[in-house]
């Protein structure tokens, strides 16, 4: 799976959260795949990601989004190791 495919998936997945949803209104989802989509190829190189900075999320909903690209990452059958990689980058 390509980082492009894991952020499609992963933001469908912000976005049909009822609690999540909400910081996503009026922001262009273009871009803002475009960003994760960076963001995540930078997390799987070993590099720092702040996939979500900037829209006001508390710590929770931080873990929350990280679950959510945990729980792609493994449906995409990457290595345990590397979710661990992507999870630990992306959460910074």
């Amino acid at each position: 799976m390509t980082p492009e495919e894991i952020v499609h998936r992963w933001l469908r997945l912000v976005t049909a959260d009822a609690e999540l949803s909400p910081y996503l209104v009026g922001v262009d989802r273009v871009r803002l795949a475009a960003h994760l989509t960076a963001s995540v190829t930078a997390a799987l190189a070993g590099e720092a990601a702040d996939a979500w900075g900037g829209l006001g999320l508390s710590e929770e909903q931080r873990r929350r989004i990280g679950d959510y690209l945990v729980g792609v990452c493994w449906a995409a059958d990457l290595p345990d190791e590397r979710i661990a990689q992507v999870r630990r980058a992306v959460a910074r």
